[in-house]
């Protein structure tokens, strides 16, 4: 059995002001492509289905077209993310699992699909046995831990009550068959980029490498950044670039196949973007004008070291060098180079300030201020 893992679509996602869902839907009709010219028999999909809570309905109908088409001629496997509001995104469960399409997210819930040419023999709560033929492939499906999610699983640590869930799903596997855990979490030492700052949380919800089985496969979602550990652990990594960090990295999926009684990576297979994220530095106006003048098809973080503040004529002139500029940061110490801040090292209130300044030309008044962080204490509460 050919298996596809893909994660972190964050469909409706923008980049500050720019609609990056056209770039989305041509890299869902890139993985589309892929399954049908691979002859891939089930997908998986790690979480982070949307990019909110509530998504736009635009997001929505792109989901569902997609993995409508994915579900075609195979099965579809999918865990709701921290992104993903898991009991909104499972309430179609009953109706997807006839299409081939097997939704975990919400309460516990078991049931039978139809028969397909590669279908669930077996729903479990937190499981499914996909069949294709004799052949058959045991899923773990853990969407993302989140207290309000597990609050009757709650050990005495983050980490033991992710073992204990996974150890949950595991209860109706017999050992006889390949074994995949798909799941949306943080590993204790992965590499994290700015599109997912906030996630780690000073290291609560992490997990120690130690959680997971040491047989089969485990497909990982939540890091945008592809990285694994040995040949059984992998992030597919993120649809696309989504933070000036992950400029140059390149996107893909992962395909497995099941040998015998185990599950061995294929290839790594890379998604191409429409456009490709760049971070530049230049020592003046000038310089950053002729350098991205030339530029095409990209998103641009520009940082200006200069002896002088920018000027709104400045501003505009390097708005007008090139549509894809999205982020300009100017330091400005006296002729000589500063060390640049990074927007990870900034909190809240710091990226709304430059965010503000970036797009009014101006700095905020402080009750502007103060509002924008009551809401976000709003947000977290």
């Amino acid at each position: 059995m050919r298996i596809l893992h893909t994660s972190d679509w964050h469909i409706g996602k923008r980049l500050m002001d720019r609609d990056r869902l056209p770039e989305q839907i041509g890299a869902l009709e890139q993985i589309i492509r892929i399954c049908d010219e691979k002859e891939v028999d089930l997908v998986l999909v790690a979480g982070d289905i949307f990019d909110t809570y509530l998504p736009p309905a635009e997001a929505e109908a792109v989901f569902y077209r997609t993995v409508l088409r994915l579900a075609e001629n195979r099965a579809v496997v999918i865990v709701s993310g921290n992104h993903d509001d898991g009991v909104r995104l499972a309430a179609s469960a009953p109706l997807a699992a006839g299409q081939g399409i097997y939704l975990f997210g919400g309460p516990p819930q078991g049931g039978q699909a139809a028969p397909r040419r590669v279908w669930a023999s077996e729903i479990g709560p937190n499981h499914a046995v996909i069949a294709k033929g004799e052949e058959r492939v045991y899923v773990n499906a853990l969407p993302y831990p989140n207290e309000a999610r597990i609050k009757a699983a709650w050990n005495n640590s983050y980490g033991e009550t992710v073992r204990a869930l996974i150890a949950a799903g595991d209860a109706a596997y017999d050992g006889k068959m390949p074994h995949i855990l798909l799941s949306h979490l943080f590993v204790a030492n992965g590499k994290n980029s700015e599109g997912e700052r906030d996630i780690s949380l000073g290291g609560a919800r992490m997990v120690p490498l130690d959680v997971f089985p040491k047989y089969g496969y485990t497909a990982l979602g939540h890091l945008h950044k592809r990285q694994k550990w040995g040949d059984r652990i992998r992030y597919s990594g993120s649809l696309l670039q989504y933070s000036f960090d992950e400029a140059g990295m390149e996107k893909g999926v992962v395909l497995l196949e099941s040998a015998g009684g185990d599950i061995a990576v294929k290839e790594e297979i890379p998604l191409k973007a429409e456009k490709q994220l760049m971070r530049l530095e230049v020592s003046g106006v000038e310089e950053g004008i002729a350098l991205i003048s030339s530029l095409e098809n990209c998103y641009i973080e520009l940082t200006l070291h200069l002896t002088a503040p920018l000027t709104g004529e400045d501003t505009r002139r390097l708005r007008a060098a090139n549509e894809g500029l999205v982020s300009l940061i100017p330091i400005v110490k006296g002729g000589e180079v500063s060390e640049i801040v990074r927007r990870s090292d900034l909190n809240a209130e710091e990226l709304f300030r430059e965010y503000y300044r970036v797009k009014c030309g101006a700095e905020p008044e402080e009750e502007t201020v103060k509002e924008f962080l009551l809401l976000i204490g709003e947000a977290e509460a």
